[in-house]
């Protein structure tokens, strides 16, 4: 939260210099990949992703290194640009965390669920619901007003598939990655 919370503080000039960018990335920009997803169209953008990490603690509780951290988040937000650089070729630029934390939630929902708690079992079944909804009826005109921007819902999609390819590789379905990076 602090990263972003600093990456913020940066303005416009360090939006411009990490955000996803398609044609900077195919200028060898790679960097883009993963530094999109950590800058924000401004303070209410940054505010509700905050939030978002907040509830995502308070739902997912089990303990994680700070290396699983890291790991998860820089594998997110590279699967999911990823998917927006490859399956969505018209978007040209993209910021924000949300396709990431769409892919944090099934990270922590799911061991959750495993554990028999139908609060979970209730949050995974919004989240499915949500991302059906948003792909079939679009994004409410209010959240983007709000936002300054174009809600980018595809990195939602992405996100979560990200995370369910990273749920399996590191069986995170099994078992939970408390302590290694095994």
């Amino acid at each position: 939260m602090a990263l972003l919370f600093f990456t913020q503080l940066l303005g416009e000039s360090g939006r411009e210099w990490l955000s996803y960018d398609r044609g900077l990335i195919e200028a060898g920009q790679w960097w883009r990949l993963i530094t999109g997803s950590f800058v924000h169209l401004g303070w209410w953008h940054l505010f509700l992703n905050e939030m978002g990490l907040a509830v995502l603690v308070l739902l997912c509780p089990q303990p994680l290194s700070f290396a699983v951290w890291i790991r998860r988040l820089l594998i997110l937000s590279l699967g999911m640009s990823l998917g927006l650089y490859f399956f969505v070729p018209s978007l040209n630029s993209y910021v924000g965390m949300s396709g990431v934390i769409h892919g944090l939630f099934l990270l922590g929902l799911v061991p959750q669920i495993l554990k028999k708690d139908l609060i979970a079992l209730g949050c995974l079944l919004y989240l499915i619901g949500k991302l059906a909804w948003e792909l079939f009826s679009g994004a409410p005109v209010s959240d983007e007003s709000a936002l300054g921007g174009h809600v980018v819902l595809e990195s939602h999609l992405f996100g979560t598939l990200t995370a369910f390819a990273y749920g399996i590789m590191f069986r995170v379905y099994k078992r939970t990655e408390i302590i290694s990076l095994k």
